[in-house]
């Protein structure tokens, strides 16, 4: 039996036990920094390496805009409170066509940063496209 790539257009987002259906993610992304140090003594000419901090992108939703569902900007304007920002773990999840999952990222002590309303056209033919974009403090892929 031959095996195929997943393909990445099945997926679920969770938070606080809600899934909400999004139509593209981005910024599942981990960067360890290097560390370059050489001491004074060393017989080598050049400088040893050493995995540093670890560092994460924001991550960004995109989903359909709906009538009377503000969550985006509600949960911005909790987050508004310096100390005491709501934050949320969001899970997100890649599924088979059996609708398991095959690969579980969780974002820890998630917070938006940024919530964007769709453009606007007189002449458009899409659909409203509201995005949020998600700072956190850590991204791990659960097994």
């Amino acid at each position: 039996m031959a095996e195929y790539p997943l393909p990445k257009f099945h997926f679920e987002v969770e938070w606080g036990g809600t899934k909400i259906g999004f139509t593209e993610v981005t910024g599942l992304d981990k960067q360890i920094e290097v560390i370059e140090y050489r001491e004074g003594q060393s017989q080598v000419f050049s400088k040893i390496k050493m995995p540093g901090l670890q560092k994460y992108s924001n991550i960004t939703m995109k989903k359909g805009t709906f009538e009377n569902k503000t969550d985006f900007y509600d949960w911005l304007k909790e987050a508004d409170k310096l100390r005491n920002a709501v934050r949320r773990d969001i899970i997100i999840k890649l599924l088979n066509e059996n609708h398991k999952p095959v690969f579980t990222w969780k974002a820890l002590q998630a917070f938006p940063t940024k919530v964007q309303a769709s453009d606007l056209k007189a002449d458009g033919n899409e659909v409203a496209i509201e995005t949020i974009e998600i700072a956190h403090e850590g991204l791990s892929l659960v097994k």
